[in-house]
């Protein structure tokens, strides 16, 4: 579907962050038109605020995954979590497209002086939740740490049904989770793109094949819909899963791999295209709560220009498809 001038405007009239994207995979201008709009995020708006708050010792907020003294305070009874310590911090530099170069010498300061909140470990070795574990690999290969030995991870923990789930180091689950499988997919998707490491292939092959099965919405046991949250796109989706950014990966990862869009993404299609409004937008739904650094995108109910640019994305390759 075309973009209007009008859409297309509004999409440009954004960040940095956001606007190289809409460049490349929107509007496909010339390269050295997107990258220069890419290199202006490292030095204003968004990203440029987030390196700006940067602590001497490499970290964000004095912590790791949490902030320095957030279990000697009342917020862990407050609604969500705090997004604002070093590994959300990084996730976000990263997908915006900031050039590592730009954060200097950040890994080997992480590497002297951040630690895991759990059993104290060292940042860069990453802890035993594999949510944490795919955003501290695609991190450390971004910033060019020996994460090497992280990556071996995932196919240890792979579980049997081919997914991973979070709550399975605990003992708590021998089955895989949606959220967490596609968390790991996509930090073993930015580790091989980034390294060029084939390694971890096949281990990601079989944890989309887990998604697939399931046509990305559905219980493989009852074949009935996982839960509302599939249909409930948020941004920024921090750990979230929807079909959206489910879509959104296998978007990535087709075009990494040169093949076409699997058929059983037919139903997601359907869903995400059910949700564009009339003007060709998405609308935010109930952003996650929690302490942020600032906003990036709009409150609930509004057209969400970071939705929509990944939603006209996943709808025009697989249109293109078809």
């Amino acid at each position: 579907m075309p973009i209007s001038p009008t859409l297309r405007d509004w999409l440009l009239d954004s960040d940095p962050a956001l606007r190289w994207q809409v460049e490349r995979d929107l509007l496909a201008v010339p390269d050295d038109v997107w990258q220069a709009t890419r290199a202006r995020v490292a030095v204003e708006g968004f990203g440029a605020a987030l390196i700006a708050a940067q602590d001497p010792d490499g970290q964000w907020a004095g912590g790791s995954f949490f902030p320095a003294g957030f279990f000697d305070s009342d917020e862990p009874n407050q609604p969500g979590q705090p997004w604002v310590a070093t590994t959300w911090v990084l996730r976000d530099l990263r997908e915006w497209g900031v050039d590592a170069a730009a954060l200097g010498d950040t890994a080997a300061r992480l590497d002297a002086n951040s630690r895991w909140d759990y059993d104290d470990l060292p940042y860069w070795g990453g802890e035993i939740d594999v949510c944490i574990n795919s955003y501290t690999l695609a991190t450390g290969a971004w910033l060019g740490a020996d994460v090497s030995a992280l990556a071996a991870w995932f196919p240890a923990h792979q579980l049997a049904d081919g997914g991973w789930n979070c709550e399975a180091e605990e003992g708590n689950s021998t089955r895989s989770s949606f959220h967490s499988t596609l968390n790991a997919l996509r930090g073993l998707l930015a580790y091989e793109q980034l390294t060029g490491d084939t390694s971890i292939t096949e281990v990601r092959h079989r944890g989309e094949e887990y998604l697939l099965e399931r046509r990305l919405l559905y219980r493989a046991t009852t074949g009935e819909p996982v839960g509302a949250f599939v249909g409930r796109f948020v941004y920024p989706n921090r750990h979230r899963y929807s079909a959206l950014f489910a879509l959104d990966y296998f978007r990535a990862a087709s075009l990494h791999d040169g093949t076409a869009p699997d058929p059983r993404l037919a139903d997601a299609i359907d869903l995400v295209r059910e949700a564009r409004q009339p003007d060709g937008r998405w609308l935010q739904t109930t952003p996650l709560a929690g302490r942020t650094w600032f906003d990036v995108d709009v409150p609930e109910g509004q057209p969400s220009p970071w939705l929509t640019l990944m939603g006209i994305r996943v709808l025009d390759w697989w249109d293109a498809a078809h």
